[in-house]
């Protein structure tokens, strides 16, 4: 649990296409066996800590002859930003992928002086 020991509760989200590998022969397309890929979310303004993130599946665009394998989460979270980590595995064909992220958490309070 995170605690804002401010009065100032900062909320930031987004929705970014990851990628679209049916388009291109991409690798989650037409490869198999464990596949990754990282994207670097920066937020609009900085935290004071980092913030709690949250980063679902928007859109899933997969191939119905293989099972639907997937995982995705946010790492290396912090003031300025974090990354979103999609995977899958085996056989899944997956064609495109939307994440959406919401990240909320204390920011800096200018009410606030270090004297």
């Amino acid at each position: 649990m995170i605690k804002v020991h401010s009065g100032v509760l900062g909320v930031d989200q987004g929705s970014v296409l990851l990628f679209s590998d049916f388009q291109d022969g991409g690798a989650m397309w037409t490869g198999t066996g464990p596949r990754e890929l990282r994207h670097i979310v920066e937020f609009e303004q900085v935290f004071s800590q980092s913030p709690v993130v949250q980063v679902s599946i928007g859109m899933w665009d997969m191939d119905q002859k293989t099972n639907a394998r997937a995982d995705i989460t946010a790492e290396m979270v912090n003031p300025e930003g974090f990354v979103i980590v999609f995977r899958t595995w085996a056989d899944t064909r997956v064609a495109r992928i939307r994440a959406d992220w919401i990240a909320m958490g204390a920011m800096p309070d200018d009410d606030n002086w270090d004297v």
